[in-house]
């Protein structure tokens, strides 16, 4: 059932599974397991904004490992400090101090220039996320490659309040579809058939987008089950059994292939803003900075290799069928569409297991790193070859958060 056409795409199941496995994935498998992408800033104790709840997980595999700060390269601990007032009270402390002349002594004139314009631009109005505060003492460096996403344990009430709250509140879906999760619940699925060919197709792209990180999210927790629990070793592998509950046609009634399909339609859109975001990258100034030259200037090249050949995909997403009608009518949906996502961001800090919401928290911010760049498309074509990019800027954090959130796809 998964194959052939994509829904409002000129673009096939088959053309992206050759391009994926055989050509950009075993690079981008490289790019993901080098220090700038595998270490991530995370603030996982902040409260759930939403409603009240301590029903954190009590089960181990929840659990995330924070890095030692001394197991962190130098490079990407000074690096990710921004100048900024902020920044400038706290560096009163002893290691804050430390920490930013770190950032002083090591990065190039030209750099810093763009490492002062970075504030300006966080919390801009192009944002689709709500960001952590790196600064914030909470804040932990987790490496990725030690925190798999995977099957924890997670699951029940507290799992399905989380997904009910992004469906039901934050997608642009008609009310008399529930949440289109559990087997046995045909008329959603012909309520929804209806409802798609008659909303808009910034409307559908949103629900489809949820959907298809949904789907990603599940595919990993069956691909990576525990499968053996004892007090000598643990097991994770393939849960058929789980897959087929959330995906097979017959079980969810016609459902699993289209969510399937919703997982194409999200790794065409992430692919278009890796496209459209070359410029960015490869500006002489712009660094994947560790701290060691040498390799920091080979996984640059690996970076460009991939964009380069994000860029030279065929059958590309066409995101100007977005926001294109009436201009007042347009900017009024897109700034919906904005607030909504970055809502589906908050809700990422209710999830009471701490690997599910770690990776929820990256995965969202990827994707709402990539709504960022689709939709600054004239300012990205406006930066200068050196120089500080004043009009668009991506951090660090929202650096990592991509190609990760892309490498799950």
């Amino acid at each position: 059932q998964v194959t052939g056409h994509l829904d409002d795409c000129t673009c096939d199941v088959e053309t992206i599974d050759a391009f994926n496995n055989y050509k950009l994935f075993p690079r981008l498998n490289e790019l993901l397991e080098n220090d700038y992408f595998r270490y991530y800033k995370v603030n996982l104790k902040k409260p759930c904004p939403f409603w009240d709840d301590n029903s954190h997980c009590g089960v181990r595999d929840c659990a995330v490992k924070p890095c030692p700060s001394d197991e962190v390269p130098d490079g990407i601990r000074s690096g990710s400090y921004k100048y900024s007032e902020e920044a400038s009270n706290l560096a009163e402390e002893c290691e804050e101090a430390k920490r930013l002349g770190a950032v002083d002594g090591s990065l190039s004139k030209e750099t810093q220039q763009a490492v002062l314009q970075w504030t300006r631009h966080d919390d801009s109005s192009d944002s689709f996320c709500e960001a952590d505060d790196i600064y914030s003492p909470d804040a932990e460096y987790v490496d990725l490659l030690l925190n798999p996403e995977r099957y924890t344990g997670y699951k029940g009430p507290d799992a399905w309040k989380i997904w009910n709250s992004i469906y039901e509140e934050n997608c642009f879906k008609p009310q008399n579809v529930k949440r289109p999760l559990t087997s046995g619940r045909g008329e959603s699925f012909i309520y929804l058939t209806k409802w798609f060919s008659s909303v808009c197709v910034e409307k559908r792209a949103f629900y489809k987008l949820i959907s298809g990180l949904h789907a990603s999210i599940n595919i990993h927790l069956s691909a990576r089950y525990l499968l053996q629990d004892t007090w000598s070793e643990k097991k994770w592998g393939p849960n058929v059994t789980e897959f087929q509950q959330r995906f097979d046609e017959v079980i969810t009634r016609g459902e699993g292939p289209r969510r399937l399909k919703n997982l194409y339609f999200l790794y065409l859109i992430e692919l278009r803003a890796l496209s459209k975001v070359l410029p960015f990258f490869e500006r002489p100034g712009f660094q994947l900075y560790t701290g060691n030259k040498s390799h920091d200037a080979e996984m640059k090249n690996l970076l460009l290799e991939i964009l380069h050949l994000a860029k030279s995909f065929p059958l590309h997403f066409d995101e100007n069928s977005f926001f294109a009608g009436n201009k007042k009518e347009a900017a009024k949906l897109k700034e919906e569409f904005r607030l909504h996502f970055k809502n589906i961001s908050k809700i990422m800090d209710c999830v009471g297991c701490f690997k599910c919401r770690l990776w929820g928290k990256l995965q969202t911010q990827g994707l709402g790193t990539a709504l960022k760049i689709l939709f600054s498309e004239n300012l990205i074509e406006k930066i200068p070859e050196s120089g500080p990019s004043y009009g668009f800027q991506l951090t660090r954090q929202e650096i990592v958060a991509l190609f990760n959130a892309f490498g799950r796809l």
